[in-house]
Order: structure tokens, then sequence, then C-alpha cells
């Protein structure tokens, strides 16, 4: 019997068995793939020459999080890499709105689309100095992050304050619109909302992209050396040097619940594990309660919130081993590990609209990395590893382009929306198409296929708007990893403060885990101390 069972290998299941390591536990970690990782792997399955990151590519929370600064992963062997410029926004017009490390290059970039957008730019970076520190420890803290809270409240007098909480409360075109004359600064808060599943309209959306925002100038949007299947393989390095092995190709089936407790999960081959302490799932919330704990354990409330419980928006992926680098008519965009390309804040609200009525985008927005222009050793010099993805539908109710295309995202469909994808992308970089040696699509299924936490894709755990956020995440509650069945912890995504490769809701689990631990031992001290108390035989008179 071992003290935890982590049930995943995701990025926050593996931090979170760190971290109870570390305290001195026994831990085991099971995962149904093949491999660790979760949406953190690499390899050379697009092209033998080229190292291509499966899911997730950039880690700007990663480079932020006090979480995985503290496992000090450098000693087993991780390394970080930039590209020259952290993030680019091209128009088909040959302008580009460009995010650098240096604020004042910002600044200047946007100048050029508006006289004054880079003092608004620098007045936007002031904001994010005086609130960083806070608000960074309200993100990575578990809900109710009572400290950082205080510190956002009382840094500024009242007025000041609702001033600061209305803009992050815009949706990100009105915040936009307010802060900047020009299209350059409107294009990097509006871009960067959607790395997550928040259109330009909606409320919340301005904080997001501009939080995205100021991470890229503070920290960068770096990646591992190698490939980002290096963070996954520092972190599993750690968990050996403690013991603790990861076991894959051991998919959890159950978790086995006892007078209301978890005490251990059963696999697909019917082995039974046995947790003395915790159970901490990497899973999605849907998946943990309704799959693996089963709704006579829980109570009626919690499957009623679960029915409302929203996904964000499919993915659909494709990478490439290319000849050359990208040709980007405006050519600032060379030089950035990522290129948001839509035409303007109006495509991008265009394409947020036609996913909202189930329809596949014509024009979809996508998000691109030029992988060698981050890290030159993913292909041979002269050559670019890169990738591009954008959202589609869960349901798709109809095609916005002329292909008609269904949402079965069989072989053809498949090649046409990757078709759609390149010709997309050849609108801003013409002879792209010329330079693609190898392709791979992975469409919502495959994406599912390779990780089940990626449903359809979905690659945040659950949605970011604001109603599932906060005490509403997973569902109205705490917004904590303690869930109704005792000694059973949520620590994937699904659980506050949500997606992006950071560990905090694994380390949360974690710290939850081993506060449960700590209590219940000093009660069982306290019941044996009256026990024997008790046994005395009374040695005054009488």
């Amino acid at each position: 019997m071992t003290d935890a069972v982590v049930v995943g290998a995701g990025p926050n299941g593996l931090v979170a068995a760190n971290l109870l390591a570390d305290a001195g536990w026994s831990v085991e970690v099971l995962e149904a793939q093949p491999e660790p990782g979760g949406a953190v792997r690499s390899d050379r399955g697009v092209h033998p020459d080229y190292v291509s990151d499966r899911f997730s590519a950039f880690y700007p929370l990663a480079a932020a999080s006090p979480v995985l600064r503290a496992l000090r992963l450098e000693r087993e062997g991780l390394r970080w890499s930039h590209a020259p410029q952290v993030l680019a926004h091209p128009l088909a017009d040959g302008r580009c709105a460009v995010l650098d490390r240096d604020r004042a290059v910002t600044a200047a970039r946007l100048d050029t689309f508006a006289a004054g957008d880079g003092r608004a730019w620098e007045d936007l970076s002031a904001l994010w100095d005086g609130m960083r520190e806070n608000l960074l420890a309200a993100l990575f803290t578990p809900f109710p992050p009572v400290r950082a809270a205080a510190g956002l409240a009382f840094g500024r007098g009242a007025a000041e304050g609702l001033r600061v909480a209305r803009r992050l409360l815009l949706p990100v075109r009105r915040l936009g619109e307010e802060e900047f004359d020009g299209e350059g600064g409107r294009l990097l808060l509006a871009g960067s909302a959607l790395h997550a599943d928040l259109p330009p309209e909606a409320s919340g959306s301005g904080g997001f992209g501009w939080l995205m925002a100021m991470l890229g100038q503070s920290y960068g949007f770096p990646v591992p050396v190698g490939g980002s299947g290096e963070l996954t393989a520092a972190l599993v390095r750690r968990l050996s040097r403690r013991g603790v092995t990861v076991r894959c190709g051991e998919r959890v089936t159950e978790i086995v619940v006892r007078g209301g407790r978890a005490v251990g999960v059963r696999t697909a081959d019917g082995t039974a594990v046995s947790a003395r302490r915790a159970i901490l799932a990497d899973v999605t919330a849907p998946q943990l309660y309704l799959d693996l704990v089963g709704r006579e354990q829980l109570p009626g409330r919690l499957l009623a919130d679960l029915r409302r419980f929203q996904w964000d928006f499919a993915t659909f992926k494709v990478d490439w081993a290319l000849t050359g680098p990208i040709p980007w008519s405006a050519g600032a965009a060379s030089s950035a590990g990522t290129v948001h390309v839509a035409d303007g804040v109006n495509d991008l609200t265009r394409f947020a609209a036609q996913l909202a009525m189930g329809e596949v985008p014509d024009r979809p927005f996508l998000l691109l990395g030029q992988m060698t222009t981050a890290d030159p050793s993913r292909s041979p010099a002269g050559t670019e590893s890169a990738w591009a993805y954008t959202h589609v539908p869960h349901h798709v109710l109809a095609d916005a382009g002329p292909q008609g295309l269904t949402g079965r995202w069989d072989r053809r469909e498949r090649q046409l929306m990757a078709d759609r994808v390149e010709e997309q992308v050849e609108r801003y970089a013409p002879g792209f198409r010329a330079l693609i040696a190898a392709r791979r699509v992975l469409s919502p299924p495959d994406l599912e296929a390779a990780d089940a936490n990626l449903h359809s894709g979905a690659v945040n755990g659950g949605t970011t708007g604001l109603h599932q956020q906060l005490v509403f995440r997973p569902v109205p509650g705490t917004g904590r990893p303690e869930t109704p069945v005792t000694g059973l912890y949520l620590a994937s995504a699904s659980a506050h403060p949500g997606g992006g490769v950071h560990g905090a809701p694994g380390a949360n689990a974690a710290r939850a885990a081993l506060r449960a631990g700590s209590t219940a031992r000093v009660v069982t001290a306290a019941r044996r101390a009256l026990a024997r108390r008790g046994r005395r035989r009374p040695t005054g008179p009488g």
C-alpha cells in the first residue's frame, strides 16, 4: 500500500507527485498513455529530422510559475530558449504588431500604428508593474487567495481600485478601443485573449488578453530546448531521484470509495492499488466524477451542476516540417516564436461568431508556432519546424466554408480542414505551401485519443469564461481541489486556476492532501492521548 496514488502523468499530476514525494510520502503515478506528459510531449512523428511538439509548445505561465520554479528543474537538465521576439500579429497590408520582451520596443512598434499608442502601452505595463506580485500570487494559490487579494485591494484607493477592476472586466474589443487609437495594440490584446476561448466581446476577455500580453513581455514565451517533452522528462527524472516510478499504460477505470472515503483505484486490467492517505486525479472534472467515482457516491447538486459544465472550444492542429522559414509578407513576423493569423479584430469577432453558431470557420484564426525560430535545435539549419492550431465547434451544425465539413473528421474532412488552415497562412505568407516537406493533421478526436483530458481537443479543462472561474471552477463551490469524497482531490486544469502549463492545480491538490494528512495525525494523536488518560486509575482521595 502506498500513501498516495496520482491518476494521470500530465504536468499537474507530475507536479503533485513531486510535492508529495518531497514531503516524504510514498507515491504511485498511473498514466493511461504509453508515455508520460499529457499535453506536454514532443516527437519526430512529422519528419525524422524535425522535433514537433504534439500539443502545447510555448510556456509563459511555466516561466512565471513559482510552483515550477521551486522544483528547480534546471538541476534535472531542463533548459529554456526564446525566439528573438515573443509574438507577432501580421496584417494583409504588411503592417505587423509585435510583442517584445523590451516594452520600449513594443511601444515603438505600436506608435507606427497611431502616434501615442506607445505611451498607452507603457501605461498598461505600469499597471502590470503595480499588480504583478499580488496577481501572480492570486493566480497560483488556492482560492480564496486571501493575502494576495488583500494586496490587490489595498494597494490602491477604493476609487482607483474600481477603475482598475472595470478595465480588467471589459471585453477585449472595448479595452482596446479605450486604450489605443490604432489597431496594433488592439490586436496584441485581442489575439492573446483568444489563446483561451474568450471572444473579443466576452466580459473579462480584456483582462485575460492583458495578462497574457504582460506575461509574454515579462517572461517571454519560452520553449524547452529539444522539445516540450524535455519539461516532462525533467519532472519524471526528479521523481525518479525520489524513488517514484511513473507506470505508463495503466488506465485507471475506477476510484474505489468505502464509507465516503477514497481508498484506492482499479485499473483496466483489474489491478487494485490501495492508498493510505490520498488520491489525486489529474483528469477532467466530468471524467473524475462521472466515469471514475460514479454517481452513487456524489451529491445530487454536484451532478446537476456537472450537466452545466462547459468545455472550452474544440481544437484542430496541423504540424509541419518546412524546408525554409515562413515567407511572411510582413517581415517583422519572421523573428517571432508565436504568430497570430487574422486580419484585424473584426476578423476575430467573425471567427468567434461562427464558432458560437456551430459553424466551422471559413477563415480560421490561427495560433502559429515557429519552433526552430524559438529553439534552433528543433530542425536542420535553414528549415523550420512549425505548427498552427485553430478552434472548431464541439458540435458542428454547418460549414462556413464551401467544402461542407460536418465534424465527422474522417480522413477527407481532416485533409480539407488542414488545407483551409494552410490557405490562411498562404494569404499572409505567399509561397508557404511550397515549403511543406511533411505535415501531420490532428483533428479533435485525434487529440482526445492521445490524451483523454483533451476532450475534443479542449485544451483548458473547461471554459475560461468568468462563469466557470474562481469559485465557479469546475462547478459553483469553493474553487478548491477538495471533492465531496474524503481523501480525493481534483488536480487537473478543471480546477482553479485552470488551463496552462504552470502546475498550480497539481500543487494545490498536493498541499490540500498534505494539510489533511497533518490534521489527521494531530486528531489521531489527541484521541490516543485521551484514551491513555481515560485508562489511568485515579490517584487522589475518594
